[in-house]
């Protein structure tokens, strides 16, 4: 009997939501998650975020969609601007359950996780890269998804956000 993939995705949150913004448009999590599931088969979906006190609307918005999120606590710059940056915590939950998935979807356009990709490679284990736009991925990022990498600005249609 055929068993399905079971494929995770690491979701760089604050990287996908800017990324959408600078394009122009919003991302909607139910229609992201659906994707997901029915493109890659992916049945757990990692999305690190920020916690900031008064989004809490988001992150049940979020969970409701269908996914899990791992926060990282934020702190505050000279201007009193969040700092929070996810790129350790995604890579280390990306190896604890590594033996739990068959292939991972990395969603980023950040080049800091080009040496994941590249293990995950190495491990048979990398499925693929979602990232905003050919213009706005890291080089490094594309180099080492080589042509398993596919752009938001190209899911568009698929993707937004519609009220």
């Amino acid at each position: 009997m055929y068993a399905p993939p079971n494929n995770y995705a690491f979701i760089d949150g604050n990287n996908l939501y800017l990324s959408a913004k600078e394009l122009g448009w919003k991302v909607g999590h139910k229609q992201f998650r659906t994707f997901l599931k029915e493109k890659y088969n992916v049945s757990v979906a990692y999305y690190f975020i920020r916690y900031i006190k008064g989004n809490e609307d988001l992150y049940e918005n979020l969970r409701k969609s269908g996914f899990t999120l791992i926060f990282k606590e934020v702190s505050r710059d000279e201007q009193d601007k969040p700092k929070g940056n996810i790129d350790a915590e995604l890579v280390l939950q990306a190896m604890i359950d590594i033996g739990k998935y068959n292939q991972a979807v990395i969603v980023t356009s950040d080049g800091d996780f080009a040496c994941l990709v590249k293990y995950l490679t190495t491990q048979g284990k990398f499925l693929r890269v979602l990232a905003s736009s050919r213009y706005g991925c890291s080089k490094l990022l594309s180099k080492a998804a080589k042509t398993n990498i596919d752009f938001l600005d190209d899911l568009r249609e698929k993707l937004e956000y519609k009220k």
